[in-house]
C-alpha cells in the first residue's frame, strides 16, 4: 500500500528485527510518527520459525535467555509458554560423555565430576570462582577490565589446558561460532554471566514468537511488511511504490544490507553456521540437554522435541544440529557420523527435514571490543542491529533502544519532536 501523498514522518525504521522492532517501540512511545518497513513478509530478521513436514523449524539454532535486561522489559514471558534446557551440557570425548552443569543449580553433578577423577581439582576450583564472581560481580567489571581473548582470559583465571580443550573450547565453539577461543573475554564474561543468571529455553511456537510479541504491541499503522527499501533519499527512503518521507531515517537492517543504504559503512566480518534437521522415530537421548564434540566436528546438538514436544506434530522427535560454515554433502554425511558416535544410535535412517545455513550469523567480536557504540552515522541517519552490538537478541535490543533514544535527542535538539 503506497503512502499518502504528501504524508511525513518522524522517523522511518527500516528493517523489522529485534533491533528495528525495540526502535520504533519507544520512538512511538515517545509520540513521534514513526513507519517501520519490513521486506518480508513477516517481522522477525533471522529470528524467524517455519512449520516445515509437520514440525516447528527455527530458522537456524536458537535460544531464549531469560536474564537479558531487554527482553524481561518488553516481552510478557509467561505467554510465550516457555520450556527450558538442561542448565548445563553433556561433552562427547574419548571417555564417553562428560556432563558439566551450571554448579549454582546443580552443585551434586560438581561433586560427580571430582569423585570421577574426569577433572582435576584445580579446573572445578576455578570454574566455581568464574561463575560466582559471574553471578555476583556487577557487570560494570566486565566493562572496566583490559580486554583479551577468552583464550587468555580462562588462562588467567586458572584453567588447564586440558579442561580448555575438553569443554570451554567445544562448548563455547556454538556461542562464538569459532573455534579459536579469540572472541573477547568481555563478551565471554557477559555471556557467561547471563547463563548463570537465567534460563536458556525455547518458547512453544518456536523462537518466532518472540517477534511476533514484540510487532503485536505496536500500532497497527506502523509496520509494514512487503516494503523492501532501495535506497535512502534526501528527504527519506525509496521503496518499490514511492517515497516515505521522514525527518530521520533509522537502518536496523543485517550488516550486509546496511552497508548497501549507507555507503561507507563498514560492516564486521560475520560468521557462518549451518543447522541441520533431522526426524527421528525415538528420541537419541531422554533429555532436554545440549551435546557437544569435544573433537569439534559439530558445534552442538540437541533433541528439540525434548525441550518442546510441540515441535512435532506426529510424535516423532527432531533433532537439531549445528556446524560451522556450509559444508558440502560429503560433510554432512560425516556430521551424521559424529552423531551416530555421540549418541550411540544408528543415524542411517534419520530423515532430512530441513538445512538452514545462516551468513553474518554473528559479527567477529576479537578483543578489544566495543560493548556498545553510538549508532549515529550522519545528520539523520542512524544505523543498528546486533552486528553494531554483541550479536544476540539482548545486544539487537539494546542497539535499537539506543538508536531511539539518540533519534529523539536530535530532533529535540533540531527543533523539538
Amino acid at each position: 500500500m503506497a503512502e499518502a501523498q504528501g504524508d511525513q514522518h518522524d522517523v522511518v525504521v527500516v528493517g523489522a528485527g529485534a533491533a528495528g522492532l525495540a526502535c520504533a517501540a519507544d520512538l512511538g512511545a515517545a509520540g513521534l510518527r514513526v513507519r517501520l518497513l519490513e521486506a518480508e513478509d513477516t517481522a522477525g530478521g533471522r529470528i524467524r520459525t517455519d512449520r516445515i513436514a509437520g514440525f516447528t523449524i527455527d530458522h537456524g539454532f536458537q535460544v531464549f535467555n531469560t536474564s537479558y535486561p531487554q527482553v524481561r522489559r518488553r516481552l510478557d514471558l509467561p505467554a510465550l509458554f516457555l520450556r527450558p534446557f538442561t542448565p548445563g551440557v553433556l561433552v562427547h570425548g574419548d571417555g564417553g560423555r562428560l556432563r558439566v552443569a551450571d554448579p549454582t543449580r546443580r552443585p551434586r553433578d560438581g561433586i560427580g565430576l571430582l569423585t570421577g577423577g574426569r577433572v582435576k581439582p584445580r579446573d572445578l576450583l576455578a570454574f566455581g570462582a568464574l561463575s560466582a564472581h559471574a553471578m555476583l560481580a556487577p557487570a560494570s567489571r566486565v566493562r572496566a577490565r583490559p580486554d583479551v581473548t577468552t583464550r587468555t582470559a580462562l588462562a588467567d583465571a586458572g584453567f588447564s589446558e586440558d579442561f580448555v580443550e575438553t569443554f570451554f573450547r567445544p562448548f563455547l565453539s556454538g556461542v562464538f561460532l569459532e573455534d579459536s577461543l579469540e572472541t573477547s573475554a568481555r563478551f565471554f564474561h557477559l555471556v557467561w554471566r547471563s547463563m548463570l543468571r537465567g534460563t536458556l529455553c525455547l518458547p512453544r511456537d518456536g523462537i518466532g514468537a518472540v517477534p511476533a510479541q514484540l510487532a503485536a504491541g505496536l500500532p497497527r499503522s506502523v509496520l509494514r511488511t512487503l516494503s523492501p527499501v532501495s535506497a535512502l533519499t534526501p528527504t527519506g527512503v525509496a521503496c518499490g511504490d514511492g517515497e516515505v518521507r521522514a525527518r530521520a531515517v533509522v537502518v536496523a537492517t543485517g550488516a550486509g544490507a546496511a552497508a548497501r543504504l549507507l555507503p561507507g559503512l563498514e560492516p564486521p566480518v560475520g560468521r557462518t553456521v549451518t543447522t541441520l534437521y533431522h526426524a527421528v522415530e525415538r528420541s537419541p537421548i531422554p533429555e532436554p540437554t545440549l551435546l557437544v564434540d569435544a573433537r569439534r566436528r559439530f558445534l552442538n546438538t540437541c533433541v528439540l522435541t525434548e525441550v518442546q514436544p510441540c515441535y512435532s506434530r506426529d510424535g516423532r522427535s527432531l533433532v537439531s544440529t549445528s556446524v560451522l560454515g556450509a559444508p558440502s554433502p560429503a560433510e554432512e554425511a560425516a556430521v551424521l557420523s559424529a552423531l551416530a558416535e555421540a549418541y550411540g544410535v544408528d543415524t542411517g535412517t534419520w530423515e532430512p527435514v530441513h538445512r538452514v545455513t545462516v551468513r553474518n550469523a554473528l559479527p567477529a567480536m576479537p578483543p578489544p571490543m566495543p560493548l556498545t557504540r553510538t549508532t549515529r552515522f550522519a545528520p539523520g541517519r542512524y544505523v543498528c542491529g546486533d552486528h553494531r552490538a554483541t550479536g544476540s537478541l539482548q545486544g539487537a535490543l539494546a542497539s535499537g533502544a539506543r538508536a531511539a533514544r539518540e533519534v529523539l535527542t536530535d530532533l529535540s535538539a533540531a527543533g523539538g519532536p
